[in-house]
């Protein structure tokens, strides 16, 4: 029942009721007053977001006016120039529930909190509700919180006292006020009760309110202004207090994407030069602007280039950090792969492919011109370079910044650039500093060793690079070694900086070590850490651990696509280390990497067995030929890279200790028998000749990789049971392979095979699904492959198939029914498995599927997975009834309500078959949740059994559900009879519908204004006493008017998702017939289930209507004694299914 004031239309009062003597408070105050102080919802606060996307950065709440033309005003200005998307309240908005979903809804999805106390803040009921809104999310969630004190004392908050804690008692008092209306009104209440009994609800009510209310808004302010914040006492300090704030969020959001430097000293002086040259010409033309940074490799150009893009490429439209050109450059695709990449970070586009660079440029150009784009180009060394990424200032949009790195003040001479930035040495201070954290790891030298440090400082020369490893390398050492190092430096010239990070590599503890940096240095920046490890294990290199000692010396690095990088000071020390030993006999050095170096050895044929290792790589169209006699003396010779190069003669001349044979080009038609392979790790013949790979088969037992990629004549696989230990398959791009032999299936310990756009290829053979150790499968662009067999499943290892734009058409079971798949890429379908299964499934659901035989092979599924049928048959749904424990949830579209009738029948005698043949649980093992709820539990005296309340939430959370919940936890009793205490209607917030049994069933009611939010369910069971889990398994929600049924596992009640959620109730719609069954282990009785909607608050001056057959009072019932409704008992009898 309800109550309108004639005088005061806007006021909706429920009633308070009285149980066994206690009183229950039924519903806290929902509308407002119309003076504008309770019209607001707050309920609406707590709803929970309905949108993927995220919403702005920073909540502001703030108490409006108090601040908003002011503080807050200023505030926000500098937040938004930040470049941080903030949440401002706005007065041209209503607050009614819309915008109060909107504000919810950006707290919930906002990273920071920002609050405003001010004097008259909390004066205001709204301000209160998003204050206990914020602090509940840094509760659970931990979202950070910043508060600001606007003229009031952080303790004034904490304790409500002085003028802060006079507005709160203003609130408090204006809250009784209303009550105190509500009570001298002459309105006629008709509660059931004596006149007695309803002065006692009306001078409650008051109470019951600061009950629910008050302790969580005294609770909220004492823990925000517990927490660090921000103390503003007058406006002299205001603006200073608004850049301290700003910086403190920037902080917090953590907005850097590329990783710049663990102790980042002497960076921000240097960003914001830079930014001052940036910005130079913005308020006048706006024009484009190209900006080069000149200085030697080591002093922190590419440093200071990625601080500044993290700093203000959030301000343009697109931006791309082109990292590591010159090193890119030289690769044979190299070239284009950068004109893709600029292509792809500006406009996000991975469809358009550059046949050259020519095209490229006319791409990017006619892609770029209208974008405000930032751009770094980093380590440029050649014009080729620059008019390739960066032709013009016409390629780009106004406002777009170009940034250019280089060693080579020439590239930028010419009007190229609008201005040059010469890099800066640290000075010593700087210096100090940089070197002390990586030496002490700390702001300054510890006492003993501050003037030692000072000297070694001295030497460094101001280079970022020097200072970080030779304090690396000192680190924890004793002074005498210090002394000893120092004294080391002192030989070296200031201004050869790879001789002083010499001294890093001279620490290595043994020739290992020694020999695995020199092998990067020269052969194998830019591959993959995994393949370089198997091959200097191959030459006895022991690489893990020298690898990891590499990287902690600073010496070697490994990026996130775990290739081996060096920066380029490293790299040339250590190429030095090797030329200074034979300066003037290029045949005397250990390496030879550059190339006129290795043309003259092999042209020479003066080749020695100094040789370890040789990389010659030539331009096809520049190929040359030399006589394998060059190599006879090479006996040592191990790694040997070629490209462009053809030989001539016996290759038994080869060294037979060759470990590494990477030759890109290679014009035979097979490798020669004559050439020694019994030590070889790696075979690498890209873009090869080669139709077979040998004519005469040995057994290689050191073979680890084996890439014939790009080799378009390859028409037959290697016998691989010659080949025991390969781990790594690379065949792509051979489209005359037809077959794979079946010899594969050997491959005990194969980790990757690779067969991307083999386009003959039609079929797998059958052993490679016994392949235990393969972790990846590339099938893509193998046009001719239509079919995986059901055998898929053995591979146990496997984690990543990827197989796009072949010939198969649907996913194998077997596919699903994988334990081990991480990533998939099949049939339209790409990404992690738990996310890709699901759709997978439905697509089984298609009419045009045969679903019993793709179920009956199953013999488990991998995990609890989701599905949607759409349009079922009752055949259909037959088909995999048996896979309904796998489910997590299970929606089916019924074509008519007779059918609905058929599929309910099914799925409740399935889950009820499933029960009959589980074991009664005896220990509760469940994960319980704030979505179901055990209530009581009530042991009946003389007997073996008890009785339980259960409560299940389903929907979207509010304040409304929240207090219905508090309701019935507080108060609701099961006594040893049976006998059931619960609230009854609260119209419009909420309303109850109740049955005997497992089902409950009615027709969802129209309340103008109000939105079903959620819908709560409590079940009344008896059960053994040796039984102490809660017994539920599943909900079952048939909705007759739509023909759809919802079934939800408990698993998935537990875990709901928002949009999970959602669907039970949305689905809802006023007029719906809709029955809610619950299914219980088989050693539970269900005695009674009454279900609660929940209504969200209406908006303003809304009119709540109700129709009279879902108008309940509250009252006390039996579960034994009490009649069912004609309609429950109507709907139960034409849902018998004989």
């Amino acid at each position: 029942m309800f109550i309108s004031n004639p005088n005061r239309p806007n006021l909706v009062v429920s009633k308070l009721f009285w149980v066994n003597g206690r009183k229950l408070f039924e519903e806290i105050y929902q509308c407002g007053l119309q003076n504008g102080f309770y019209k607001y919802s707050a309920e609406a606060l707590y709803s929970s977001s309905t949108h993927g996307k995220p919403y702005e950065e920073v909540f502001l709440s703030f108490r409006g006016e108090d601040t908003r033309a002011s503080f807050t005003s200023h505030l926000y200005e500098a937040l938004r120039r930040a470049g941080i998307t903030v949440f401002r309240d706005d007065d041209s908005l209503q607050r009614g529930d819309k915008i109060s979903t909107s504000i919810n809804r950006a707290i919930e999805e906002s990273r920071i909190s920002i609050i405003i106390f001010s004097r008259n803040y909390a004066d205001s009921r709204w301000c209160l509700d998003e204050l206990d809104r914020i602090m509940k999310s840094h509760r659970t969630t931990g979202k950070a919180v910043l508060p600001v004190f606007f003229d009031v004392d952080p303790s004034e908050v904490r304790h409500q006292k002085g003028a802060f804690g006079k507005a709160f008692q203003n609130l408090l008092k204006k809250m009784s006020k209303e009550v105190e209306e509500v009570s001298n009104s002459n309105l006629k209440f008709d509660w059931g009760k004596s006149r007695h009994e309803n002065s006692r609800f009306q001078a409650d009510w008051g109470n019951s309110v600061r009950e629910i209310m008050e302790p969580r808004w005294r609770e909220a302010l004492r823990e925000a202004a517990g927490l660090a914040g921000f103390l503003i006492l007058n406006s002299r300090n205001e603006s200073e207090a608004i850049k301290r704030i700003v910086e403190n969020v920037i902080r917090l959001l953590d907005k850097t994407d590329l990783f710049i430097a663990n102790n980042p000293v002497g960076v921000e002086s240097r960003v914001e030069e830079m930014i001052q040259l940036l910005n130079q010409d913005i308020e006048q033309s706006n024009d484009v602007l190209l900006l080069g940074m000149w200085g030697m490799g080591g002093v922190g150009k590419t440093t200071i280039a990625k601080a500044i893009y993290n700093k203000i490429g959030r301000n343009f439209e697109g931006r791309s950090f082109l990292a590591n050109i010159r090193e890119v450059w030289e690769q044979n695709v190299g070239r284009v792969d950068l004109q893709e990449q600029l292509l792809f970070d500006i406009s996000k586009e991975m469809t358009t492919k550059i046949k050259n660079i020519e095209s490229g440029k006319n791409i990017l150009m006619d892609r770029l011109c209208h974008k405000r784009v930032l751009i770094v180009l980093d380590d440029v060394n050649t014009l080729d370079q620059l008019n390739a990424l960066c032709g013009s200032h016409k390629w780009f949009g106004l406002g777009s910044r170009i940034i250019i790195t280089t060693r080579d003040r020439h590239i930028l001479c010419g009007n190229r650039v609008n201005q040059v930035f010469k890099m800066k040495h640290m000075d010593e201070s700087e210096s100090i500093e940089l070197f002390s954290w990586h030496a002490f790891k700390q702001v300054s030298p510890t006492k003993d060793f501050v003037e030692i440090s000072r000297n070694v400082v001295e030497y460094s020369g101001g280079l970022p690079l020097a200072l970080e490893v030779l304090g690396s390398y000192l680190c924890d050492r004793e002074l005498i070694e210090w002394k000893s190092v120092l004294d080391k430096l002192k030989r070296i010239p200031n201004d050869q900086v790879q001789k002083k990070l010499k001294i890093s590599y001279d620490a290595l503890s043994d020739n290992t070590e020694k020999d695995i940096f020199l092998d990067i240095a020269c052969f194998f920046i830019g591959m993959d850490r995994n393949d370089v490890t198997l091959i200097l294990n191959g030459c006895g290199l022991f690489a893990e651990i020298g690898i990891s000692i590499l990287v902690e010396r600073s010496l070697v690095t490994v990026d996130d696509m775990n290739k081996l990088r060096m920066h380029d000071l490293l790299r040339d020390m250590g190429r030095e280390i090797i030329r200074e030993k034979s300066p003037e006999d290029l045949e005397e050095r250990c390496r030879l990497w550059f190339h006129e170096d290795a043309l003259h050895v092999l042209s020479e044929q003066s080749g020695t067995k100094a040789i370890k290792g040789m990389s010659l790589k030539l331009p096809r169209a520049n190929a040359k030929c030399f006589s394998s006699k060059a190599f006879k003396k090479m006996k040592r010779l191990r790694l040997l890279q070629l490209s462009g190069v053809n030989l001539d003669g016996d290759f038994e001349y080869l060294s037979r200790n060759l470990r590494w044979l990477s030759w890109n080009g290679f014009s035979l038609t097979y490798i020669p028998a004559n050439l020694y392979r019994e030590k070889l790790v790696s075979i690498e013949l890209e873009n090869s000749n080669v139709k077979l790979v040998w004519k005469e088969a040995q057994r290689m037992e050191m073979l680890k990789i084996l890439n014939l990629s790009h080799s378009h004549c390859l028409t037959h696989t290697p016998d691989f049971s010659y080949l025991p230990n390969l781990e790594k398959l690379v065949l792509k791009d051979c489209p005359m392979l037809s077959e794979v032999s079946h010899s594969i299936g050997d491959l005990s310990e194969i980790l990757l095979i690779d067969l991307e756009d083999c386009v003959s290829l039609r079929s797998l053979p059958r052993s490679l699904y016994k392949l235990k150790s393969l972790k990846t499968l590339i099938l893509s662009g193998c046009l001719m492959i239509d079919k995986l067999e059901e055998d898929f499943e053995q591979m146990e290892s496997l984690t990543t198939l990827l197989a796009h734009n072949t010939a198969i058409k649907k996913v194998p079971f077997s596919v699903v029914r994988s334990k081990s798949i991480g990533y998939i890429s099949l049939c339209g379908y790409e990404g992690f498995s738990r996310d890709v299964f699901p759709s997978i499934i439905l697509s089984w659901m298609s009419p045009t599927n045969n679903l019993t035989s793709r179920f009956q092979t199953s013999a488990a599924m991998s995990s609890l997975v989701s599905v949607d049928v759409p349009s079922s048959s009752s055949h259909e749904l037959s088909s995999f009834l048996n896979q309904l424990p796998r489910l997590r949830s299970l929606l089916v579209e019924c074509n008519s309500e007779d059918q609905l009738f058929l599929d309910a029948k099914m799925i409740l005698d399935a889950l009820y078959a499933t029960n009959s043949k589980e074991l009664v649980s005896t220990t509760s093992h469940l994960t319980t949740s704030t979505l179901i709820q055990c209530c009581n539990e009530v042991h009946v005296q003389g007997s073996k059994h008890s009785f339980k309340s259960l409560l299940i939430k389903m929907g979207m959370n509010c304040q409304v559900t929240d207090i219905v919940q508090e309701i019935i936890l507080q108060n609701m009793n099961v006594d040893g009879s049976g006998d059931c205490f619960v609230p009854g209607d609260s119209y419009p917030n909420w309303l109850t519908f109740n049955s005997e049994g497992s089902s409950v069933t009615f027709r969802v009611p129209h309340v103008e204004g109000r939105n079903l939010k959620t819908m709560m369910c409590i079940v009344y069971t008896s059960t053994p006493d040796n039984i102490t889990s809660d017994g539920l398994k599943n909900v079952l929600v048939k909705n007759y008017t739509k023909a759809t049924i919802q079934l939800y596992k408990r698993e998935a009640l537990i875990s709901f998702e928002d949009e999970e959620g959602q669907r039970v109730v949305s689905s809802m719609e006023p007029g719906d017939e809709v029955e809610v069954v619950v299914v219980f282990e088989n050693s539970f009785t269900v005695k009674k289930t009454t279900v609660y909607l929940v209504y969200d608050e209406p908006d303003l001056n809304a009119i709540a209507c109700c129709n009279d057959e879902n108008e309940h009072s509250a009252k006390r019932f039996s579960t034994e004694n009490m009649p069912t409704d004609d309609f429950n008992q109507n709907r139960k009898k034409k849902t018998r299914v004989e």
